[in-house]
């Protein structure tokens, strides 16, 4: 049976770097092809033209920091069939949830030269913490080829299909010898997601958790390792308090090394 009528498409952006939208505006061939399939109804980013909702899919970047934003995720999330958030500001709150482990007022008085026009929350949390939220994409910034995957998932009602797997597999792919075996470098490569091809192992580099952790991820292993290199315990907390920094995971074990 013929569609009635294309699934509308809206992007929502929240506290972010808009890196997440760029990475679908990167597709360039396969927007093409989904522009042929779908109304892109709402996406700033891309063009000031907008249409109403209903929306059958909304994609939402970016964290919830403020309280007009608390609200506006409700509405968004009224006005959706589906919610995708993609990117670590909106699974985990972002690198701006560093905010999550000091207080916050502080940083204002010292910031802004007027802090009591500055309105924001104690803290910088996920979508999910504040509507249902139907799947999340991992990555800082997420994974151009895993998003239409979702986004081909969810216009022909089946599950997305993206990696459970960590980064180390990626390395295997590729070849690519592991830094924590061949040069004694911590390594979050072993409880983060795939999706990033290896990127910071192909440069000798370890991996930096962009993609937050994956299912079961053993960090408590990982940890006694990084200390078995000669990692010093605040260097632990610093290695897990990065991009995904709040996800439960990570904030979990970093927490487990505060001095």
């Amino acid at each position: 049976m013929e569609r009635t009528h294309k699934p509308k498409l809206a992007v929502w952006k929240f506290a972010s770097c808009d890196g997440c939208q760029l990475s679908l505006l990167d597709c360039e061939d396969e927007l093409l092809t989904l522009a042929g399939e779908i109304e892109i109804a709402n996406f700033r980013e891309a063009s000031s033209a907008t249409v109403k909702g209903p929306y059958d899919l909304s994609l939402v970047e970016g964290s919830i920091t403020t309280p007009h934003d608390e609200e506006r995720i409700h509405t968004v999330r009224r006005a959706s069939k589906y919610l995708v958030t993609i990117g670590a500001c909106a699974t985990t709150g972002g690198i701006q949830a560093l905010r999550n482990f000091k207080d916050v007022k502080e940083f204002i008085s010292l910031v802004y030269a007027t802090p009591k026009y500055i309105e924001t929350l104690h803290k910088s949390t996920p979508i999910s913490d504040h509507v249902f939220v139907d799947f999340e994409l991992q990555g800082c910034p997420i994974n151009k080829h895993q998003l239409v995957e979702v986004i081909s998932a969810f216009l022909h009602g089946r599950k997305p299909n993206t990696p459970p797997y960590s980064v180390c597999m990626e390395c295997k792919r590729r070849g690519l010898v592991c830094v924590m075996v061949a040069h004694g470098t911590p390594c979050l490569g072993p409880v983060t997601h795939a999706g990033c091809n290896a990127l910071c192992p192909s440069y000798q580099r370890g991996c930096y958790g962009c993609y937050g952790p994956k299912e079961t991820p053993n960090t408590r292993s990982l940890s006694a390792h990084f200390s078995q290199l000669g990692a010093s315990e605040q260097h632990i907390v610093h290695v897990f308090r990065n991009f995904n920094a709040n996800a439960e995971a990570f904030r979990r074990e970093s927490e487990q090394h505060e001095v």
